[in-house]
């Protein structure tokens, strides 16, 4: 039990994956009678807050990211990358003016090497430990590795045995010594099905623009072109939107247990490749169509990677064919969802022993 520990939980700001993904963690916290802070900005803190309304939140800014329209990120990710290296500094600062103001016993960072103290226990939440780069990349991969080595814990959503979800991503020889794999985490869950909403395609999108509203009109032109009912989530939860346009309901958001029976209950969910997303389908055990992010290495591998493994369809961005997916898609045996054990129990029971070890008193203030 975490008895009342106050436990800074800080999400990456690129898309609203990473801040989904970290509400099964806050769960998990709740569960042990901690007390858990959200840190973060824009969606993702709309995000956390729809989830979380009693807990407490601080606003921590991070660096904007803009992709290129084309299907070539590299100069757009170069030109950005001086920004992305001071975002770390800057959110360093911006977490030191802010345990000034929020007492706190513990850190748990997803994927912002900028939030952690040498004073708490700072854990950090990863399926990138061995991310792909268009250049440098064994030199960005020993760089990724040393900013992991300065956490006491590296928490790595995928199962133990390769490939997992993540397959090389979070799977190699030069592995971390503070980590340790928590399993495939989601907020989604089968058993939690409300009442069938009757859309032939539910489609959730994300991430950063322009790539984000490019795919939202490729995927509104195809499905208008559809018989039947369909959904289509921006992935805007700062920007409140629900209309009826045709035959497809738009809406800027939805919360994770709308969105869990929405796709459910879809004959075909339709996606970006993002880990998160993965990792929702998984947790449903069902399929969907995933559309990498033209010129983004990660997804782009995650869709070659899920192609061979026949856990997913994968459609290129300026060749998404609905109506071919929903005919691949039927007579598909249904994927039994992953079974991590207590992987995550078992991490949280470690951060418990490591918060007594490094401050013996925090845990017997409640």
């Amino acid at each position: 039990m975490l008895h009342g520990a106050r436990i800074l939980v800080a999400p990456l700001d690129w898309g609203l994956g990473h801040a989904a993904r970290c509400v099964p963690i806050i769960q998990s916290l709740l569960a042990r009678n901690a007390l858990p802070i959200i840190a973060a900005d824009g969606g993702p803190l709309a995000l956390l807050r729809a989830e979380f309304p009693q807990l407490e939140s601080v606003q921590l800014p991070g660096v904007e990211v803009r992709y290129s329209k084309t299907s070539n990120q590299l100069w757009s990710m170069a030109r950005q990358f001086p920004a992305m290296v001071r975002s770390v500094q800057a959110e360093r600062a911006a977490f030191d003016r802010i345990r000034q103001q929020v007492r706190l016993d513990a850190v748990i960072s997803d994927q912002r090497f900028g939030v952690r103290c040498a004073e708490l226990p700072s854990v950090l939440i990863t399926h990138q430990v061995f991310p792909f780069t268009p250049l440098a990349q064994r030199a960005l991969r020993k760089l990724n590795l040393r900013h992991i080595s300065r956490f006491d814990r590296c928490w790595i959503m995928d199962e133990p045995q390769a490939p997992g979800l993540a397959g090389e991503l979070s799977h190699g020889d030069a592995f971390p010594p503070n980590a340790r794999y928590i399993g495939v985490v989601s907020r989604m869950s089968s058993a939690n099905q409300g009442k069938a909403t009757g859309y032939t395609i539910a489609a959730v999108i994300s991430g950063p623009e322009p790539q984000r509203t490019l795919l939202e009109q490729r995927l509104l032109d195809a499905l208008h072109e559809l018989p039947g009912a369909h959904l289509l989530v921006l992935g805007q939860p700062q920007h409140p939107r629900d209309e009826q346009r045709g035959n497809v309901r738009v809406r800027s958001h939805m919360s994770g247990s709308e969105l869990a029976n929405a796709m459910q209950n879809a004959e075909l969910v339709v996606s970006r490749s993002g880990y998160t997303t993965l990792m929702d389908m998984a947790a449903l055990g069902r399929s969907a169509l995933i559309i990498p992010t033209p010129g983004q290495e990660e997804q782009e591998y995650l869709g070659r990677l899920h192609a061979r493994t026949g856990r997913f369809i994968v459609q290129e961005q300026d060749a998404i064919d609905l109506d071919g997916a929903l005919r691949q898609l039927r007579g598909r045996a249904k994927l039994t969802a992953p079974r991590s054990g207590n992987l995550l129990e078992e991490a949280m029971d470690d951060l418990a022993s490591l918060l007594l070890r490094r401050a013996p008193t925090t845990l017997r203030r409640a």
